[in-house]
Protein backbone atom coordinates (compact mmCIF):
# COMPACT_ATOMS: atom_id res chain seq x y z
CA UNK A 1 0.00 0.00 0.00
CA UNK A 2 1.76 3.72 -0.99
CA UNK A 3 1.40 6.22 2.08
CA UNK A 4 1.55 9.77 1.29
CA UNK A 5 3.53 12.85 3.66
CA UNK A 6 2.90 16.12 3.51
CA UNK A 7 5.54 18.46 3.12
CA UNK A 8 6.34 22.17 2.87
CA UNK A 9 4.49 24.67 4.63
CA UNK A 10 1.36 26.16 3.62
CA UNK A 11 1.79 25.17 -0.09
CA UNK A 12 -0.36 22.22 -0.10
CA UNK A 13 2.92 19.83 -1.70
CA UNK A 14 2.99 16.31 -1.53
CA UNK A 15 5.97 13.84 -1.70
CA UNK A 16 5.48 9.57 -2.26
CA UNK A 17 7.01 7.70 0.09
CA UNK A 18 8.73 5.47 -1.78
CA UNK A 19 11.12 2.64 -0.92
CA UNK A 20 14.04 1.58 -2.63
CA UNK A 21 13.69 -1.75 -4.56
CA UNK A 22 16.37 -4.69 -4.70
CA UNK A 23 16.43 -6.20 -8.43
CA UNK A 24 18.31 -9.33 -9.51
CA UNK A 25 20.33 -9.59 -13.15
CA UNK A 26 20.99 -13.10 -13.30
CA UNK A 27 22.33 -15.62 -12.79
CA UNK A 28 20.50 -16.75 -16.11
CA UNK A 29 19.87 -13.22 -18.46
CA UNK A 30 20.75 -12.87 -21.54
CA UNK A 31 21.70 -9.55 -20.80
CA UNK A 32 24.94 -10.99 -19.10
CA UNK A 33 27.58 -12.98 -20.20
CA UNK A 34 27.34 -16.05 -19.07
CA UNK A 35 25.84 -16.90 -15.34
CA UNK A 36 27.27 -13.58 -13.21
CA UNK A 37 24.76 -12.78 -11.14
CA UNK A 38 23.88 -8.86 -10.24
CA UNK A 39 22.42 -7.55 -6.78
CA UNK A 40 21.31 -3.79 -7.47
CA UNK A 41 19.68 -1.92 -5.43
CA UNK A 42 17.45 0.82 -7.14
CA UNK A 43 16.17 4.53 -6.24
CA UNK A 44 13.29 4.43 -9.40
CA UNK A 45 15.26 3.89 -12.31
CA UNK A 46 18.91 4.61 -10.51
CA UNK A 47 21.50 2.10 -8.93
CA UNK A 48 21.96 2.90 -5.47
CA UNK A 49 23.95 0.06 -4.83
CA UNK A 50 25.42 -3.10 -7.21
CA UNK A 51 27.03 -6.49 -5.95
CA UNK A 52 28.42 -8.57 -8.13
CA UNK A 53 27.64 -12.52 -6.98
CA UNK A 54 30.00 -14.79 -8.80
CA UNK A 55 30.54 -18.53 -8.41
CA UNK A 56 27.88 -20.02 -10.26
CA UNK A 57 30.03 -21.55 -12.50
CA UNK A 58 33.15 -22.42 -10.42
CA UNK A 59 35.13 -25.90 -11.30
CA UNK A 60 37.78 -25.66 -8.58
CA UNK A 61 40.44 -25.40 -11.42
CA UNK A 62 43.29 -24.93 -8.80
CA UNK A 63 42.60 -27.92 -6.61
CA UNK A 64 42.27 -29.93 -9.42
CA UNK A 65 45.96 -28.76 -10.59
CA UNK A 66 47.32 -30.55 -7.68
CA UNK A 67 46.03 -34.00 -8.93
CA UNK A 68 47.68 -33.47 -12.23
CA UNK A 69 51.20 -33.46 -13.69
CA UNK A 70 52.66 -30.85 -15.39
CA UNK A 71 51.80 -31.59 -18.56
CA UNK A 72 48.06 -32.47 -18.05
CA UNK A 73 47.39 -28.82 -16.23
CA UNK A 74 47.61 -27.22 -19.40
CA UNK A 75 44.30 -28.53 -20.27
CA UNK A 76 42.52 -27.35 -17.35
CA UNK A 77 44.79 -23.49 -17.63
CA UNK A 78 43.45 -23.11 -21.46
CA UNK A 79 39.68 -23.56 -20.09
CA UNK A 80 39.15 -20.74 -17.50
CA UNK A 81 39.31 -17.89 -20.35
CA UNK A 82 37.59 -19.69 -23.29
CA UNK A 83 38.59 -16.74 -25.88
CA UNK A 84 42.05 -16.39 -25.09
CA UNK A 85 43.03 -20.33 -24.89
CA UNK A 86 45.91 -20.07 -26.20
CA UNK A 87 46.90 -17.16 -23.84
CA UNK A 88 45.94 -19.32 -20.79
CA UNK A 89 48.28 -22.12 -21.56
CA UNK A 90 51.35 -19.61 -22.52
CA UNK A 91 51.05 -18.56 -18.85
CA UNK A 92 51.34 -21.90 -17.25
CA UNK A 93 53.89 -23.62 -19.25
CA UNK A 94 56.40 -20.03 -18.68
CA UNK A 95 56.20 -20.72 -14.81
CA UNK A 96 56.85 -24.11 -15.46
CA UNK A 97 60.13 -23.55 -17.77
CA UNK A 98 61.21 -21.14 -15.50
CA UNK A 99 61.00 -23.87 -12.52
CA UNK A 100 63.24 -26.07 -14.85
CA UNK A 101 65.56 -23.41 -16.34
CA UNK A 102 64.55 -24.63 -19.57
CA UNK A 103 65.68 -22.73 -22.50
CA UNK A 104 62.92 -22.87 -25.25
CA UNK A 105 63.89 -23.02 -28.95
CA UNK A 106 64.04 -19.98 -31.12
CA UNK A 107 61.65 -20.52 -33.30
CA UNK A 108 59.12 -22.04 -30.69
CA UNK A 109 59.55 -18.19 -28.87
CA UNK A 110 58.42 -16.68 -32.17
CA UNK A 111 55.80 -18.69 -32.89
CA UNK A 112 54.30 -18.25 -29.23
CA UNK A 113 54.42 -14.61 -29.97
CA UNK A 114 52.42 -14.83 -33.65
CA UNK A 115 50.20 -17.26 -31.92
CA UNK A 116 49.07 -15.08 -28.65
CA UNK A 117 48.55 -12.04 -30.72
CA UNK A 118 46.27 -13.81 -33.44
CA UNK A 119 44.39 -15.42 -29.87
CA UNK A 120 44.10 -11.50 -29.14
CA UNK A 121 42.36 -10.77 -32.03
CA UNK A 122 40.38 -13.34 -32.06
CA UNK A 123 39.08 -12.20 -28.59
CA UNK A 124 38.51 -9.15 -29.10
CA UNK A 125 37.04 -9.72 -32.67
CA UNK A 126 34.50 -11.28 -30.44
CA UNK A 127 33.51 -8.65 -27.83
CA UNK A 128 33.40 -5.77 -31.02
CA UNK A 129 30.92 -8.00 -32.43
CA UNK A 130 29.02 -8.76 -29.27
CA UNK A 131 28.46 -5.70 -27.59
CA UNK A 132 27.00 -3.49 -30.16
CA UNK A 133 24.63 -6.38 -29.90
CA UNK A 134 23.97 -5.32 -26.48
CA UNK A 135 23.28 -2.05 -27.29
CA UNK A 136 20.75 -2.84 -29.60
CA UNK A 137 22.73 -3.35 -33.22
CA UNK A 138 22.83 -6.78 -35.00
CA UNK A 139 24.64 -6.06 -37.85
CA UNK A 140 28.37 -5.68 -36.51
CA UNK A 141 28.04 -9.43 -35.35
CA UNK A 142 28.51 -10.41 -38.20
CA UNK A 143 31.60 -8.67 -39.41
CA UNK A 144 33.29 -9.78 -36.76
CA UNK A 145 32.59 -13.36 -37.14
CA UNK A 146 33.47 -13.26 -40.66
CA UNK A 147 37.20 -11.73 -39.65
CA UNK A 148 36.90 -14.29 -37.03
CA UNK A 149 36.54 -16.98 -38.91
CA UNK A 150 39.70 -15.79 -41.35
CA UNK A 151 41.82 -16.16 -38.12
CA UNK A 152 40.29 -19.46 -37.11
CA UNK A 153 41.03 -21.17 -40.35
CA UNK A 154 44.66 -20.92 -39.51
CA UNK A 155 44.74 -21.41 -35.81
CA UNK A 156 42.55 -25.02 -36.13
CA UNK A 157 45.04 -26.07 -39.38
CA UNK A 158 47.90 -25.52 -36.58
CA UNK A 159 46.27 -27.08 -33.98
CA UNK A 160 43.31 -29.06 -34.61
CA UNK A 161 41.08 -27.14 -32.29
CA UNK A 162 39.25 -24.26 -32.67
CA UNK A 163 38.54 -22.84 -28.87
CA UNK A 164 40.82 -25.61 -26.75
CA UNK A 165 43.71 -24.97 -28.86
CA UNK A 166 46.40 -27.42 -26.45
CA UNK A 167 49.08 -26.36 -28.44
CA UNK A 168 51.54 -25.29 -25.86
CA UNK A 169 53.65 -27.71 -24.13
CA UNK A 170 56.52 -26.93 -21.77
CA UNK A 171 59.64 -26.32 -23.46
CA UNK A 172 57.82 -25.23 -26.76
CA UNK A 173 55.41 -26.29 -28.83
CA UNK A 174 53.00 -29.36 -29.84
CA UNK A 175 54.17 -29.73 -33.35
CA UNK A 176 56.29 -28.35 -35.83
CA UNK A 177 54.30 -25.66 -38.07
CA UNK A 178 52.29 -27.33 -41.84
CA UNK A 179 54.27 -26.61 -44.72
CA UNK A 180 52.75 -23.55 -45.83
CA UNK A 181 51.31 -22.69 -42.68
CA UNK A 182 53.00 -19.12 -42.72
CA UNK A 183 52.03 -17.98 -45.86
CA UNK A 184 48.49 -18.86 -45.29
CA UNK A 185 48.91 -16.84 -41.81
CA UNK A 186 50.03 -14.01 -43.61
CA UNK A 187 46.76 -13.55 -45.93
CA UNK A 188 44.39 -14.46 -43.26
CA UNK A 189 45.94 -11.31 -41.50
CA UNK A 190 46.06 -9.32 -44.18
CA UNK A 191 42.57 -9.92 -45.27
CA UNK A 192 41.29 -9.31 -41.63
CA UNK A 193 43.74 -6.06 -42.04
CA UNK A 194 41.30 -4.99 -45.04
CA UNK A 195 38.13 -5.50 -43.79
CA UNK A 196 38.74 -3.77 -40.29
CA UNK A 197 37.17 -0.25 -41.83
CA UNK A 198 34.08 -2.13 -42.27
CA UNK A 199 33.68 -2.46 -38.36
CA UNK A 200 34.56 0.97 -37.64
CA UNK A 201 32.37 2.22 -39.83
CA UNK A 202 29.39 0.41 -39.24
CA UNK A 203 29.94 1.00 -35.07
CA UNK A 204 32.02 4.09 -34.90
CA UNK A 205 30.35 6.07 -37.14
CA UNK A 206 27.01 5.03 -35.53
CA UNK A 207 25.16 8.10 -33.51
CA UNK A 208 23.13 6.18 -31.62
CA UNK A 209 25.50 3.76 -30.74
CA UNK A 210 27.91 6.55 -29.47
CA UNK A 211 25.08 8.30 -27.97
CA UNK A 212 24.51 4.93 -25.98
CA UNK A 213 28.24 4.61 -24.84
CA UNK A 214 30.06 8.25 -24.95
CA UNK A 215 29.82 9.67 -20.90
CA UNK A 216 28.77 6.38 -19.41
CA UNK A 217 30.42 4.53 -17.20
CA UNK A 218 33.68 6.82 -16.40
CA UNK A 219 36.08 4.43 -14.35
CA UNK A 220 38.96 6.22 -13.05
CA UNK A 221 42.99 5.50 -12.25
CA UNK A 222 42.26 5.61 -9.06
CA UNK A 223 39.02 2.96 -9.06
CA UNK A 224 41.36 0.93 -10.92
CA UNK A 225 44.64 1.27 -8.95
CA UNK A 226 42.21 -0.08 -5.80
CA UNK A 227 40.60 -2.79 -7.55
CA UNK A 228 43.48 -4.38 -9.60
CA UNK A 229 42.15 -3.49 -12.62
CA UNK A 230 44.10 -4.26 -16.11
CA UNK A 231 43.95 -5.04 -19.94
CA UNK A 232 42.03 -2.91 -21.78
CA UNK A 233 39.39 -1.29 -19.64
CA UNK A 234 42.22 0.21 -17.51
CA UNK A 235 44.32 1.53 -20.19
CA UNK A 236 40.74 3.21 -21.63
CA UNK A 237 40.86 5.40 -18.62
CA UNK A 238 44.59 6.45 -19.34
CA UNK A 239 46.55 3.83 -17.22
CA UNK A 240 49.66 2.95 -19.98
CA UNK A 241 50.75 -0.18 -18.47
CA UNK A 242 51.28 -3.48 -20.90
CA UNK A 243 53.72 -6.22 -19.83
CA UNK A 244 53.95 -7.04 -23.29
CA UNK A 245 56.04 -3.72 -23.38
CA UNK A 246 56.93 -2.86 -19.63
CA UNK A 247 58.27 -6.61 -18.71
CA UNK A 248 58.73 -7.90 -21.90
CA UNK A 249 58.27 -11.66 -22.13
CA UNK A 250 58.44 -14.17 -25.14
CA UNK A 251 59.63 -12.26 -28.16
CA UNK A 252 58.03 -8.85 -27.57
CA UNK A 253 61.64 -7.39 -26.23
CA UNK A 254 62.22 -7.91 -29.46
CA UNK A 255 58.73 -5.96 -31.11
CA UNK A 256 57.71 -2.38 -30.88
CA UNK A 257 54.73 -3.02 -28.86
CA UNK A 258 52.04 -0.26 -29.71
CA UNK A 259 49.92 0.22 -26.42
CA UNK A 260 46.56 2.17 -27.34
CA UNK A 261 45.31 4.35 -24.54
CA UNK A 262 42.79 6.43 -23.82
CA UNK A 263 41.57 9.32 -21.22
CA UNK A 264 38.08 9.14 -21.31
CA UNK A 265 37.64 5.74 -18.76
CA UNK A 266 33.74 5.24 -20.19
CA UNK A 267 31.99 2.87 -22.44
CA UNK A 268 33.30 4.48 -25.78
CA UNK A 269 36.75 4.77 -25.02
CA UNK A 270 36.91 0.61 -23.72
CA UNK A 271 35.32 0.26 -27.00
CA UNK A 272 37.85 2.25 -28.93
CA UNK A 273 40.88 0.62 -27.19
CA UNK A 274 39.90 -2.72 -28.26
CA UNK A 275 39.13 -1.69 -31.76
CA UNK A 276 42.11 -0.21 -31.65
CA UNK A 277 44.19 -2.89 -30.32
CA UNK A 278 43.52 -5.21 -33.17
CA UNK A 279 45.24 -3.41 -35.38
CA UNK A 280 48.31 -2.96 -33.17
CA UNK A 281 48.35 -6.97 -32.75
CA UNK A 282 48.03 -7.54 -36.80
CA UNK A 283 50.97 -5.68 -36.87
CA UNK A 284 53.19 -7.58 -34.06
CA UNK A 285 51.40 -10.33 -36.04
CA UNK A 286 53.16 -9.24 -39.27
CA UNK A 287 56.15 -8.56 -37.49
CA UNK A 288 56.82 -12.27 -36.19
CA UNK A 289 55.63 -13.56 -39.84
CA UNK A 290 58.85 -11.85 -41.23
CA UNK A 291 60.74 -12.99 -38.24
CA UNK A 292 59.52 -16.20 -39.18
CA UNK A 293 60.38 -16.50 -42.32
CA UNK A 294 64.29 -15.05 -41.31
CA UNK A 295 65.00 -17.71 -39.21
CA UNK A 296 66.61 -20.72 -40.45
CA UNK A 297 65.06 -23.96 -39.54
CA UNK A 298 65.21 -25.72 -36.10
CA UNK A 299 63.38 -27.65 -33.45
CA UNK A 300 59.96 -26.45 -32.35
CA UNK A 301 60.53 -27.67 -28.59
CA UNK A 302 62.60 -29.68 -26.52
CA UNK A 303 62.71 -33.44 -25.51
CA UNK A 304 61.61 -34.22 -22.33
CA UNK A 305 61.36 -36.96 -19.81
CA UNK A 306 58.65 -39.61 -19.78
CA UNK A 307 58.50 -38.28 -16.06
CA UNK A 308 58.73 -34.52 -15.60
CA UNK A 309 59.95 -33.51 -12.46
CA UNK A 310 60.01 -29.56 -11.02
CA UNK A 311 62.60 -28.71 -8.37
CA UNK A 312 61.47 -27.63 -5.34
CA UNK A 313 60.61 -23.74 -4.53
CA UNK A 314 57.95 -21.63 -5.89
CA UNK A 315 57.79 -18.98 -8.88
CA UNK A 316 55.40 -16.11 -10.37
CA UNK A 317 54.86 -16.01 -13.69
CA UNK A 318 52.38 -13.25 -15.21
CA UNK A 319 51.20 -12.09 -18.90
CA UNK A 320 49.45 -9.96 -20.98
CA UNK A 321 46.51 -11.83 -21.94
CA UNK A 322 43.70 -10.42 -23.85
CA UNK A 323 41.01 -9.56 -21.25
CA UNK A 324 44.29 -7.70 -18.99
CA UNK A 325 46.85 -9.13 -16.69
CA UNK A 326 46.93 -13.22 -15.88
CA UNK A 327 49.22 -14.14 -12.85
CA UNK A 328 50.45 -18.23 -12.13
CA UNK A 329 51.79 -18.71 -8.87
CA UNK A 330 53.36 -22.11 -8.96
CA UNK A 331 54.38 -24.09 -5.96
CA UNK A 332 56.48 -27.31 -6.39
CA UNK A 333 57.63 -29.63 -3.92
CA UNK A 334 59.49 -31.51 -6.52
CA UNK A 335 57.39 -33.73 -7.23
CA UNK A 336 55.38 -34.38 -10.56
CA UNK A 337 52.57 -32.72 -9.68
CA UNK A 338 52.11 -28.79 -8.82
CA UNK A 339 51.68 -28.56 -4.57
CA UNK A 340 49.82 -25.36 -5.25
CA UNK A 341 49.04 -23.48 -8.46
CA UNK A 342 47.44 -19.99 -7.99
CA UNK A 343 45.61 -18.39 -10.92
CA UNK A 344 45.18 -14.56 -10.82
CA UNK A 345 42.78 -13.80 -12.96
CA UNK A 346 41.95 -10.53 -15.46
CA UNK A 347 37.98 -11.06 -15.51
CA UNK A 348 37.75 -11.67 -11.69
CA UNK A 349 39.57 -7.90 -10.72
CA UNK A 350 37.85 -6.34 -13.15
CA UNK A 351 34.49 -7.42 -12.67
CA UNK A 352 34.52 -6.40 -8.83
CA UNK A 353 34.88 -2.28 -9.73
CA UNK A 354 31.26 -2.77 -10.64
CA UNK A 355 30.29 -2.02 -6.79
CA UNK A 356 31.47 1.46 -7.42
CA UNK A 357 30.99 1.52 -10.94
CA UNK A 358 27.42 1.33 -11.48
CA UNK A 359 25.59 3.21 -8.65
CA UNK A 360 24.85 6.55 -9.75
CA UNK A 361 23.88 5.33 -13.67
CA UNK A 362 20.17 4.36 -14.74
CA UNK A 363 19.26 0.65 -15.07
CA UNK A 364 18.84 1.36 -19.19
CA UNK A 365 22.91 2.49 -19.06
CA UNK A 366 24.07 -1.14 -16.56
CA UNK A 367 23.75 -3.30 -19.52
CA UNK A 368 26.38 -0.42 -22.03
CA UNK A 369 28.85 -0.64 -18.99
CA UNK A 370 28.10 -4.56 -18.05
CA UNK A 371 29.07 -5.21 -21.83
CA UNK A 372 32.10 -2.76 -21.85
CA UNK A 373 34.07 -4.43 -19.36
CA UNK A 374 34.44 -7.48 -21.77
CA UNK A 375 34.90 -10.30 -19.20
CA UNK A 376 34.40 -13.97 -19.61
CA UNK A 377 32.34 -15.31 -16.40
CA UNK A 378 34.74 -18.67 -16.30
CA UNK A 379 37.65 -16.15 -15.86
CA UNK A 380 35.91 -14.89 -13.33
CA UNK A 381 35.28 -18.34 -11.12
CA UNK A 382 38.13 -20.32 -12.56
Amino acid sequence: MTTERIVGIGAGAKELATEDMTLNIGPQHPSTHGVLRLRLTLDGERISAAEPIVGYMHRGAEKLFEVRDFRQIIVLANRHDWLSAFSSELGVVLAVERMLGMEVPVRAVWVRTLLAELNRILNHLMFLGSYPLEVGAITPIFYAFREREALQRVMEEISGGRMHYMFNRVGGLKDELPAGWTARARTAVSEVRSRMGDIDDIIMGNEIFRARTRGVGVLTQEQILQYGVSGPIARASGLDFDLRRDEPYLAYGDLDVRVVTRTEGDCLARFECLLDQVHASLDLADACLERLAELPPGPINQRLPKVLKVPEGHIYAWTENPLGINGYYLVSRGEKTPWRMKLRSASFNNIQVLTELLPGNLVADMIAILGSMFFVVGDIDK
